[in-house]
């Protein structure tokens, strides 16, 4: 298993290895146990996560200054984020890298497709940590593996994580549901999962068929009802929370993404404790059971 500071650290530009960079652990004065989506929607996706030896971001689909007001919210300052972890390189999960990356110098975690597709991105390339997908790593006290996910761009990722005793699980952005993505995602306690749209509402939408197509189409994006066949699939005793991410704004409602899951699942006998994340406000922090810790601040 690779460690962070085994990780190459590239300048894309020369392909020569580069110093060391951010290294160095943190002592923070308080101990952060949890994650919390500060954006999730087709207008930018940024989830924070926080140990007790690392802050880091999963994608960075938003402006910096509205990540660091987000931030801010729940008592964590934007200097104090360690590294930024990409899922892949649509405009959506990566905008906000132009300052966070390339003005402020916080790592960028990729993999080398991702990679390319950033520097293409923004005519710029910002200082990399490339992993493998489908090899796991270390950074910090977080143990991260990178799976292949169906999407409609080179090598995107979802992440099956192990943190202390816990298992964490991170994907979205994919058109169905894999056998490895099932496997990944298995015995999670914390799942951050997809549930975009309800086809009806695509069908019924005014967007034009290629979009329809997108969506739809296997490469596309997770439907609620594919999202509850994953949930049923995976479901376990120890699955503590599950939050769903990426819904449309025009081709699904938090009430109905609830709705189709639970009467799915409640067909079963399955009883999840579900919440959504949220497009322009922050949502609720999940704080991980580890015994005693200082919660999050939320306003």
């Amino acid at each position: 298993m690779l460690k962070l500071g085994a990780m190459k650290l590239y300048d894309c530009h020369s392909g020569y290895k580069l110093p060391a960079f951010r290294q160095q652990k943190k002592k923070y004065k308080e101990i952060m146990n949890g994650f919390c989506p500060l954006a999730s929607g087709s207008k930018g996706n940024c989830i924070f996560l926080g140990t007790k030896e690392a802050k880091i971001l999963i994608d960075a689909g938003i402006s910096t200054r509205a990540t660091r007001n987000k931030l801010a919210s729940i008592g964590v300052s934007i200097e104090e984020i360690d590294a930024i972890l990409i899922t892949h390189d649509h405009g959506d999960h990566i905008q906000g890298l132009k300052v966070m990356a390339f003005d402020m110098g916080i790592p960028v975690l990729a993999n080398h497709e991702t990679a390319k597709g950033i520097a293409a991105y923004f005519e710029e390339c910002p200082k990399f940590k490339i992993f493998t997908t489908g090899e796991t790593f270390e950074f910090r006290d977080l143990e991260i593996h990178p799976f292949t996910i169906p999407h409609d761009t080179l090598d995107p990722v979802g992440f099956s994580m192990r943190y202390e005793a816990l298992k964490l699980g991170f994907c979205t952005d994919l058109g169905f549901v894999t056998s490895l993505v099932r496997e990944q995602l298995k015995d999670t306690d914390y799942l951050y999962v997809e549930a975009n749209h309800d086809p009806e509402l695509v069908h019924a939408s005014a967007r034009p068929p290629v979009y329809k197509q997108r969506v739809l189409g296997k490469t596309g994006h997770l439907s609620n009802l594919a999202c509850a066949e994953l949930l049923h699939y995976i479901s376990h005793p120890g699955l503590k929370k599950v939050i769903l991410g990426h819904l449309s704004s025009e081709c699904n409602t938090k009430e109905r993404a609830l709705e189709t899951i639970r009467n799915y699942l409640g067909k079963h006998s399955i009883d999840l404790n579900l919440s959504v994340a949220l497009q322009d406000t922050v949502s609720e922090p999940v704080y991980f059971e580890l015994g005693a810790e200082i919660p999050l601040q939320h306003c």
